[in-house]
């Protein structure tokens, strides 16, 4: 639960880097949380046929923090996070991005910041 909170506290951070366990355990907690608030839906009846008013609510306040932790997820294997627009083609887009998502980072300093499990740099 710390690693949803540690992103829903960098709301909109685009800059720096996000480690795998990071962005996945986000992922893994985001898609819990929408069960639940499907569930919730099809109970009060507010689900109307696809995503439901809650499911809806949910999605739209995480939309900038998954943006934000997925960008800088991809700064961690030094692509732009501008790459997350390949999940507008349907299928393959995705599964680019899944792959690079999974991918480890760098262990050392990109051009987006140092390694997120190196500790504190030297100044």
């Amino acid at each position: 639960m710390q690693w949803y909170l540690e992103v829903l506290k960098k709301y909109a951070v685009f800059d720096g880097r996000a480690h795998r366990t990071e962005f996945w355990m986000f992922v893994l907690v985001s898609v819990i949380i929408s069960i639940i608030l499907g569930v919730l839906d099809a109970v009060f009846g507010t689900s109307g046929g696809g995503a439901g008013l809650l499911q809806g609510l949910y999605g739209l306040a995480v939309l900038l923090p998954s943006l934000a932790v997925g960008a800088r997820r991809l700064h961690d294997i030094d692509r732009s996070g501008w790459w997350q627009l390949l999940g507008l083609i349907p299928l393959i887009g995705i599964i680019v991005l899944i792959v690079w998502w999974a991918k480890e980072g760098d262990p050392s300093s990109n051009q987006h910041g140092p390694n997120p499990w190196a500790g504190p740099q030297p100044v």
